[in-house]
């Protein structure tokens, strides 16, 4: 389990667990139907991601299907980063950015796209990889 107390809360510093861009690479979903899926070449999409809360904070929520992903170094965004506890996601829409949590076990971990990591996601808004 990795602690990293820069840039989120005592909660996700407990919980966090790394991971490397080999096993983000994929399509991760939850059980309200909100689906990301992470490239190699630092790009994602998305769906349905304006149903999760943290899309409010963006200018146009309903335009969020795609951009550029990166890890959180020890203070910002990094894409030479090749494993972290933190996903910036920066949308090509209207250039918001979010920040996604990862929590539990390195071989089965959870994702958490929120503004606060104390708060963490409801139960059915964790994405989990599912290929």
């Amino acid at each position: 389990m990795a602690i990293a107390l820069t840039s989120c809360g005592w909660a996700a510093a407990i919980y966090a667990t790394e991971i490397s861009a080999d096993q983000l690479a994929g399509r991760w979903a939850n059980e309200a139907g909100t689906s990301l899926t992470f490239h190699a070449d630092h790009t994602f999409t998305s769906e349905n991601f304006n149903k999760l809360p943290v899309a409010s904070d963006c200018s146009h929520p309903s335009a969020l299907s795609s951009g550029r992903w990166a890890f959180h170094s020890e203070t910002s965004a990094d894409e030479t980063a090749s494993r972290g506890t933190v996903l910036s996601l920066t949308f090509s829409a209207d250039d918001c950015r979010v920040d996604t949590y990862l929590f539990g076990d390195e071989d089965d971990p959870l994702m958490c796209p929120t503004a606060d990591p104390d708060a963490a996601c409801d139960s059915i808004g964790y994405l989990r990889r599912t290929r």
